[in-house]
């Protein structure tokens, strides 16, 4: 998947220490609270011992994934990173990925994350969902990865029409309830969603998603571009299947009970 990705939970106030090696990481706090501190390295890769003289810190928190936009903090490869959990502890999705190319951390605000109702007005509302980007091309070129979030909401559909793209690309999800339950179909092969679940998409692998009627179904996207081939605007992606194209014209196309 050229891309690392895994949940990392703190204790109330327990503290831990990372650095980063050749990749850039990703941090996107899911739930709880915590102090970060920050840094770049600035000195050869094996000195993994070194603590940056030059830190930055902030405290962020995050009272639910649903209602909240989230923070992330973006940083390249020899980068130093201490977190520090609150009161009620913290959780967090780390994704990497090798990345040789410098460039300043960032950590992305719940203000400045792109947050928009897609899919309104088109297929009788059966696809309306909230799609957060965090970053992409347009406010992160220099990154190798394209975060966001989306919120299917209860017995609609998302990742729709069905498109696919040369990069790889993750989904990690959660429902509200938590027992709650979606589908999906990753290329031909049909898949049930339950809370926690991570899906792997490959090269060329569509991969629409539904809602339960009752439940929210909130996930993390994670798209990793690839060699001369950037996710977006640029490469035409994503590809939409042509044959289900026709979905987002008029909908009067689209039947109804009469």
């Amino acid at each position: 998947m050229l891309m690392d990705f895994g949940i990392e939970k703190f204790d109330p106030g327990e503290t831990r220490e990372f650095f980063s090696g050749m990749d850039e990481q990703c941090w996107l706090l899911t739930g709880g609270s915590a102090k970060l501190f920050w840094g770049d390295i600035n000195l050869p890769i094996t000195n993994e011992n070194s603590v940056p003289q030059k830190m930055h810190e902030a405290e962020i928190s995050r009272p639910d994934l649903f209602d909240h936009c989230p923070f992330c903090l973006s940083v390249p490869a020899k980068s130093y990173v201490k977190i520090t959990a609150g009161t009620e502890g913290a959780e967090f999705c780390l994704t990497a990925t090798e990345n040789p190319v410098r460039f300043d951390a960032k950590l992305f605000s719940p203000e400045e994350c792109s947050s928009e109702m897609r899919g309104e007005g088109t297929m009788r509302e059966t696809s309306t969902r909230v799609v957060r980007t965090v970053f992409d091309d347009s406010n992160r070129p220099e990154s190798n990865l394209v975060i966001g979030e989306v919120i299917g909401i209860p017995g609609k559909w998302s990742s729709y029409p069905p498109h696919h793209h040369p990069q790889p690309e993750i989904y990690h999800y959660r429902f509200l309830p938590s027992q709650g339950f979606g589908l999906t179909a990753i290329g031909d092969t049909p898949c049930i969603i339950r809370d926690k679940d991570t899906i792997l998409i490959r090269e060329g692998q569509a991969h629409p998603q539904v809602t339960a009627p009752g439940y929210a179904m909130w996930y993390l996207w994670v798209i990793r571009h690839t060699d001369g081939a950037h996710y977006g605007p640029a490469t035409n992606t994503p590809i939409f299947v042509d044959e289900h194209k026709w979905v987002t014209g008029p909908e009067d196309q689209i039947w109804q009970p009469k």
